[in-house]
């Protein structure tokens, strides 16, 4: 019987995901990632200790240890609270610090899940690991590949983009031919009362659900700064950090009507990080959010290179749906991509995930924006 260790993370996904395992005749061990201290936060930079009067991942937990008990199988717990600090969260702090935003998640699956996680298996006798992650895995004239999965509005493949083959061919994804209704039905049928109601979990990997800017603010101070028109330069509102904002972010902007002028809406289309500016443009239809190529770093690429000049599909957000571009240059570190139509809100330091037929490729970071020759 091959044996697999799976992420049981506390949630609805990965409880399902044991269950269809088993179901398969796979012999299951869950494994609980620890991965956050939230009752440390701040300890790491010298900050002051944040108190939370409740750990989410605590419950998230003892959530995993019910399913565990309900399903009949094995269950450890072990702690990736360096790993996770070292290669994830200070990445995310050094990001934001430069103006860029980063995506936490897709290293957290890098250098996480199908780092330390997946040499723990290896190292102890496991045949494979498993998520609760929705994907699938083709196998194919030798070689293993990352697909799309059924359900597409839960689709992950955007956040496995920065795993290798070898990683891939040793991961399961129970969840690749169902959708989210079927998991929650499931979850009903096998009375999994701690997590079949569950809400899904929006916030940051480990991190939890919390107001961001705020909790940005324990690690990188706030910096009172100018909102300015990109259009006019006149002065439309004041920040507490450029840093915080991101390109195309409509929310919490704090910019109210302005007397005589339509009111259409306010995003931010640019920062200045080191004059300490954020740029905004008034509707969601001016020129200023859109972009016709950017340029890519951290590549990575999981079974095989994309064809130059093809048009293929790509995401530079989670759920975004496939935009068709063209690679058009192409090295051991870098890419240049160009779009068919122009993309609103193409941000530096998210990731860019290319397609080809359903199967992801793999991908790397938006390092550059690019509209009309000028960069944004």
């Amino acid at each position: 019987m091959k044996k697999v260790l799976l992420g049981l993370s506390g949630g609805v996904d990965s409880a399902v995901a044991a269950h269809l395992l088993l179901k398969q005749g796979y012999d299951v061990t869950g494994c609980f990632m620890r991965n956050w201290d939230a009752l440390a936060e701040g300890d790491y930079l010298g900050n002051p200790t944040i108190n939370n009067s409740q750990c989410p991942q605590e419950k998230d937990y003892d959530d995993a240890v019910a399913v565990a008990k309900k399903l009949g199988i094995k269950f450890i717990r072990i702690d990736y609270i360096k790993e996770y600090w070292d290669n994830v969260f200070s990445y995310l702090i050094r990001e934001y610090e430069c103006g860029r935003t980063p995506n936490p998640d897709i290293f957290c699956n890098k250098y996480i899940k199908f780092g330390p996680f997946l040499k723990y298996a290896r190292e102890n006798g496991y045949d494979y690991i498993a998520m609760g992650h929705y994907a699938k895995r083709v196998d194919k004239d030798g070689k293993t590949y990352l697909a799309k999965c059924y359900d597409q509005n839960k689709d992950q493949t955007y956040f496995l983009s920065q795993i290798d083959q070898s990683q891939v061919s040793f991961c399961l994804f129970p969840l690749g031919d169902i959708d989210k209704t079927e998991v929650r039905e499931v979850a009903h049928s096998l009375d999994l009362e701690s997590v079949m109601d569950k809400k899904d979990s929006t916030g940051v990997c480990f991190i939890g659900e919390r107001n961001f800017k705020e909790f940005l603010k324990n690690y990188i101070p706030a910096q009172n700064g100018d909102i300015v028109d990109i259009e006019t330069g006149r002065v439309i509102g004041h920040h507490e950090g450029a840093m915080y904002y991101t390109i195309g972010q409509r929310k919490g902007l704090g910019i109210g009507g302005i007397s005589g002028e339509e009111a259409k809406g306010w995003f931010v289309v640019k920062k200045d990080i080191k004059k300490n500016i954020v740029y905004c443009t008034s509707g969601d239809e001016s020129d200023w959010l859109l972009s016709d190529s950017c340029t890519i770093t951290n590549l990575n690429w999981i079974t095989y290179l994309p064809t130059l000049n093809k048009v293929i599909g790509a995401k530079f957000r989670y759920r975004q749906p496939d935009n068709e571009v063209k690679i058009v240059e192409l090295g051991d570190n870098y890419a240049k991509i160009e779009f068919v139509k122009p993309i609103k809100a193409v941000t530096p330091g998210q990731a860019a995930v290319f397609y080809d037929d359903g199967i992801c490729l793999g991908g790397g970071l938006i390092d550059k924006v690019y509209y009309k020759g000028k960069e944004r």
